[in-house]
């Protein structure tokens, strides 16, 4: 499973450089809605590639659903720790990127609509709002973990079916 490892080795590299280049352009990568989020691409492309190398060249153009989904997992394990590792030492050194997003979701949160709080009910928001503002770089790094093998798991699902080639029984 070297196929796995490998591309999740540079999909992590090139998650945390996508991560920077939102950061120093302006838009910080944790306030952009999860339905935009570039790891759906650059999952989708690099689960898509990786498993059809191991499906060519590794397993003589068969590959079973449950090939795929360890496949993606891998691929998904190591893209995650990389970029989370780095995301987590980046926050730690410059400490304007947890302090920016705080400030930056707290003024989003009071920009909800009244009738949205109060859906809420203002128990839930007001814990929301304290939990927000401790917020720090490991937490950051925790959601983006988690977010990202969330994201995985249905785009491999998806690829993994497409992918998948049984043999034909004569």
């Amino acid at each position: 499973m070297r196929v796995p490892l490998a591309y999740g080795i540079v999909a992590g590299f090139l998650g945390f450089v996508l991560l920077m280049v939102l950061y120093y352009t302006g838009h910080h990568p944790f306030l952009i809605p999860i339905f935009f989020d570039f790891r759906i691409i650059v999952l989708s492309i690099f689960i898509l590639f990786a498993l059809k190398e191991l499906r060519e060249s590794h397993y003589g153009g068969l590959l079973h659903f449950w090939q795929g989904m360890i496949g993606s997992f891998l691929l998904t394990l190591i893209f995650a720790i990389i970029t989370s590792s780095l995301l987590y030492a980046f926050a730690l050194w410059n400490h304007a990127f947890v302090t920016e997003y705080v400030e930056l979701t707290l003024a989003q949160i009071k920009m909800f609509p009244k009738q949205e709080m109060e859906r809420l009910g203002k128990e839930v928001y007001e814990e929301g709002i304290r939990s927000l503002q401790l917020a720090d770089a490991e937490f950051l790094a925790t959601r983006y973990f988690t977010q990202s093998f969330i994201l995985s798991f249905f785009l491999s699902v998806i690829i993994s079916v497409i992918l998948r080639r049984q043999s034909k029984i004569t």
